[in-house]
């Protein structure tokens, strides 16, 4: 139906128009020329109502109507929203329209229902009041204000298209469908809707596009999707139609509520904008509960969502507020390259300043975080599993005080990538499993969390890595962390890399690296400075260990305690005594006190790699250290213990140096020939049967005269404590050589026992 000719086209948003453009609505539907039979005169004979540039008063009633036609409204304005309830049509189109709302609970649509650049508005003094009942409680509440558009319980077969369109309710609903049912796609590019968009249970065959659309629920849900079921995917994205300069990103504020919602393709929020408000009515509730699980600002809540493509929440996209997944199942990969998040800093516990919640989700491929900023919140991936990579380099994350990235026991198929990046807090991976290798080169760690436990900037512990550990530097830029390094437990395959790295640690604690119990093929410990604090090395173990000066300078000391390694990743040359007794000092001045297990280890190393001198000079040490230590313990014996540590080191270098023994043996065998060969032989026997000395010393056993007197012999059968050469005990000893004699018996007892166990250690490592 057409107004008359003469009169200029209508613009339905410019008010009230002149009484000329006036239509009753319920002359459109009278019989004959003036209402829907005109149809039938057309030429193309086509099931169409076509009505363009009227202002249609009354109540356009089509509820329950079976008709197949197929309305079109072009350039019209409606006093009162038009009632298509129940009705069965052809298909429905408002095209530069102006509505006051449109029923359509349970209409049923054969073709497409669009609103293209039309304007839905309902104000308070308009809107309708829909006899519905809500159960809050016990308490009842009746006459809720209904939707500006209604499509619950609607079958459209075709798609519903509300490009350019915009749909406010100041006090309710922008669209409420429920349950509504499309074959086709929901196609909403640049819509503007101020009011909630409910769209729960909703089942497509095609798309949910809302490129471009502006969605404003501050105080609630900007989009309440839950449990929708998308047959193509939900793009919430930039919309390119026109020239650069108009391009439109997609923006929402308030919550985009999915959960349990399913999408059978992909979900695309790029270069999207989601701001919660910090005072709507669902964050006042939720600051009330001391449930720490709970995201009382959420920009997106999506737990127990089914995704089978991917999940693109990146190449801009602006987050105020949590985004929360949690239970959430993605088939493909997650992308948050190039996104901001931000959420408003908790001030007491819990503190309810997640950013990112991903907590037990499953995501198919990877998680892309690459160029990621997180100015204030935290990242939680809490028990996340993920089938391909976790990439992030060149990220800023910032919770300073707190864990800002928390990933425990979060399993990982491939690479944990998170290198030159800026962090500040902690980065908490305790009892992650990565198949691949975690990998921080460059990345500086600042602002750990402070914990009455511990205030790591990295914590690993108990950790699994499948390859490598790399916490080095990466073209120039040092692997930083300023709270220190916690890998307590873990167990990496191959390397534990601290190539050019600066580590630092905080009070009460002050441990710069807990390496404690970490098993790997190889350490390369070589930061480009002393570690700042305490090395925890205890029961740790690595086939190679790679060091430098810088590492065994650490400012606290190293504990070193069942700490084995099987080579050096430089080894000691066997003619190099300078290099050996360079790393006996390292390790002396690391320990700060005596401990015997690391000399004993290095003694082990050496003596593996067949260097068996340098493994006794490290065993001769460690006995020195030992009764230097002894020393400084027993302050009145203290003198006496370094006399004994000095002869027995002198003599036979503790039994490590046995040929030292056979030195001595000779030397006091020289010494002995001398004292005894010299002076007087002269004996007397008196009446009593005991011999007097003549002359300055009495040598000879006057009885045995057929012995013959021999200093040499005599000295040797003292010396050697077992073997008797028929000397010693037929010779008279009185005065002075008593002493003597008595002196090199003891002597001999222990030099020969030195002699024979040096023997038997080397007889034990050949056999």
């Amino acid at each position: 139906m057409t107004t008359e000719s003469a009169l200029p086209p209508l613009d339905p948003f410019a008010g009230i128009p002149d009484r000329h453009y006036e239509v009753k609505a319920s002359d459109l539907l009278k019989p004959g020329d003036g209402g829907l039979l005109r149809w039938r005169r057309q030429a193309t004979n086509a099931p169409i109502v076509y009505v363009e540039d009227a202002y249609i008063t009354g109540t356009l009633d089509l509820r329950a109507a079976d008709l197949k036609y197929l309305f079109r409204f072009e350039r019209c304005r409606f006093e009162q929203p038009p009632d298509v309830r129940e009705a069965n049509l052809l298909g429905l189109v408002f095209r530069k329209c102006w509505l006051p709302g449109l029923k359509a609970r349970n209409m049923r649509s054969r073709n497409d229902v669009r609103l293209i650049r039309s304007v839905v508005q309902v104000d308070g003094a308009d809107r309708e009041i829909e006899e519905t009942t809500v159960q809050r409680g016990d308490d009842r509440e009746r006459g809720m204000p209904n939707a500006a558009v209604n499509l619950t319980d609607a079958v459209i077969e075709g798609s519903m298209v509300l490009t350019r369109t915009v749909i406010s309710h100041p006090h309710g609903k922008a669209i409420q469908a429920d349950r509504l049912v499309l074959t086709g796609a929901l196609l909403a590019y640049r819509m503007v809707a101020n009011g909630e968009v409910r769209l729960p249970g909703l089942r497509t065959g095609g798309n949910v596009n809302f490129s471009g659309a502006t969605l404003n629920n501050p105080d609630g849900f900007a989009l309440n999707g839950n449990g929708l079921h998308i047959g193509g995917s939900l793009l919430c994205e930039v919309d390119n139609y026109g020239p650069a300069s108009q391009r439109k990103r997609f923006s929402a504020t308030g919550i985009m509520y999915l959960p349990s919602a399913s999408v059978d393709s992909d979900i695309s929020l790029r270069e999207a904008k989601l701001t919660v408000s910090q005072q709507g009515p669902i964050a006042i509730d939720a600051w009330k509960s001391n449930d720490p699980y709970i995201d009382p600002r959420p920009a997106l809540v999506a737990d127990r969502m089914r995704v089978d493509g991917n999940v693109e929440l990146s190449d801009g996209l602006q987050a105020l507020g949590t985004l929360r997944m949690v239970n959430a199942r993605i088939g493909g990969s997650l992308r948050l390259a190039g996104a901001e998040l931000r959420v408003e800093r908790g001030k007491s516990q819990p503190y309810y300043d997640r950013a990112l919640h991903l907590d037990g989700t499953e995501v198919g491929g990877d998680i892309e975080a690459t160029s990621l900023r997180v100015p204030a919140g935290q990242l939680r991936l809490a028990d996340v599993t993920v089938g391909g990579n976790f990439l992030a380099w060149n990220s800023m994350f910032r919770h300073p005080g707190r864990d800002v990235f928390s990933a425990r026991r979060s399993k990982i198929a491939g690479n944990f990538q998170l290198t030159d990046a800026t962090i500040h807090g902690t980065l908490r991976l305790q009892g992650v499993e990565v198949g691949g290798s975690i990998n921080l080169a460059g990345t500086r760690l600042t602002d750990p969390g402070r914990r009455t436990t511990s205030s790591f900037s990295l914590d690993v512990r108990t950790g699994r890595v499948g390859r490598d550990l790399t916490l080095r530097d990466n073209n120039g830029r040092p692997f930083v962390a300023e709270g220190g390094v916690n890998l307590d437990g873990a167990q990496v395959a191959r390397r534990v890399d601290l190539r050019g790295s600066q580590l630092g640690s905080l009070p009460p604690f002050v441990v710069a690296l807990d390496a404690g119990d970490v098993a790997a093929d190889e350490f390369t410990l070589t930061p480009s400075v002393p570690p700042a604090g305490r090395v925890v090395l205890r029961r740790a173990h690595c086939g190679t260990l790679t060091d430098n000066e810088a590492f065994w300078a650490a400012s606290e000391g190293i504990e070193l305690e069942d700490f084995r390694y099987d080579a050096l990743g430089k080894g000691i040359p066997l003619d190099d005594d300078k290099a050996l007794d360079h790393r006996i000092e390292l390790l002396r001045k690391a320990m700060r006190g005596y401990r015997p297990g690391p000399y004993d280890q290095l003694a082990h190393m050496l003596r593996a790699a067949g260097n068996e001198e340098h493994a006794s000079t490290v065993a001769l040490r460690k006995q020195q250290f030992r009764y230097e230590a002894l020393a400084r313990g027993f302050k009145f014996f203290g003198p006496g213990v370094r006399l004994w540590s000095w002869l027995q080191r002198s003599m036979v270098g503790y039994g490590y140096r046995p040929v030292r023994a056979l030195g001595w043996l000779f030397t006091l065998l020289v010494l002995g020939s001398l004292w005894f060969g010299l002076g007087s032989d002269d004996c007397v026997n008196d009446k009593t049967g005991r011999y007097i000395a003549s002359g300055p010393r009495c040598v000879v056993n006057q009885q045995d005269t057929g012995l013959q007197w021999n200093p040499v012999i005599y000295t040797a059968d003292l010396l050697v404590p077992i073997v008797d050469f028929g000397n010693k005990s037929r010779w008279y000893m009185h005065g002075p050589d008593n002493w003597v004699a008595a002196g090199f018996t003891a002597s001999g007892w222990i030099l020969a026992t030195t002699v024979a166990a040096g023997v038997s250690r080397m007889l034990r490592r050949e056999s």
